[in-house]
């Protein structure tokens, strides 16, 4: 088992050996949270840690083996627990809808964690329970465990995507003077400029329509998109021969019959 991971789980001891720790685990990851939401996540590293708590560089290494450890741990703490789950009787669109909502909060809150390379399925303490609240959500639809655990890993790709996008439009439009409609408005101006109407009709037609300068719901484009998922999810649903409701069609005519 990695290290970090252990170490998420508190599976890992105190050193043993050497003179009495004066820091650990909690006390690391604590700088290098705060670090990153100061600075970036690039300004995180050992040695920089190390410094934020007054202490050597070779001192953290009896408690994180590596920086991807340290990484690991960070997201951890960053992202937290999930969301306690939906009310009874909520359907299961409303039950994962609230699931995505409330990790894009989290990816929202703490954008630097979206830099964090992936490095295989979930295996600390939260990054689990988010993956169980996921399952359960999906449990009415009566998909079996393969299809609700596809299901789970296309909204959460779905959500990661749409939070990085977000995140770097901001970062592109504070580059540009932090004026969202400024942007915009220089964006337009050069596409209009570079989109010939005979090769590109259909961008020069959206971009005559005026909609790009119109106020729309931040959220629109989120909700859009994660409708059009969940109406696939329904979609399954219907070839797997289950209802909206999560009954099996086999079922029904069985309980009709009854």
């Amino acid at each position: 088992m990695p290290a970090s991971v252990e170490a998420a789980w508190g599976l890992r001891e105190r050193p043993s050996k050497g003179p009495k720790p004066g820091i650990g685990v909690d006390r690391i990851v604590a700088a290098a949270v705060d670090l990153a939401a100061a600075e970036g996540l690039g300004a995180v590293s050992m040695g920089r840690v190390a410094k934020e708590l007054g202490v050597s560089t070779m001192s953290l290494y009896r408690y994180v083996a590596a920086k991807s450890d340290l990484y690991l741990l960070m997201q951890e703490v960053a992202v937290g627990p999930p969301p306690p789950p939906p009310p009874p009787g909520d359907d299961w669109r409303g039950a994962i809808t609230a699931w995505a909502v409330a990790q894009r909060e989290r990816f929202r809150s703490n954008p630097w964690v979206l830099q964090i390379p992936i490095s295989g399925p979930p295996a600390t303490p939260h990054s689990v329970a988010w993956w169980e609240r996921g399952l359960v959500a999906l449990e009415p639809t009566g998909l079996d465990d393969g299809d609700r655990l596809s299901v789970v890993m296309l909204i959460n790709g779905f959500v990661r995507h749409e939070s990085m996008v977000a995140v770097d439009l901001g970062v592109a439009v504070a580059n540009g003077g932090g004026d969202p409609d400024a942007f915009m408005r220089r964006y337009l101006g050069t596409l209009e400029r570079l989109a010939d109407p005979e090769r590109h009709p259909s961008v020069t037609r959206l971009l005559r329509s005026g909609m790009f300068l119109e106020g729309d719901d931040p959220d629109y484009d989120f909700m859009f998109g994660l409708a059009r998922i969940l109406d696939g999810v329904a979609e399954l649903m219907r070839q797997r021969g289950v209802a909206e409701d999560g009954v099996a069609e086999g079922e029904r005519t069985k309980e009709g019959r009854e």
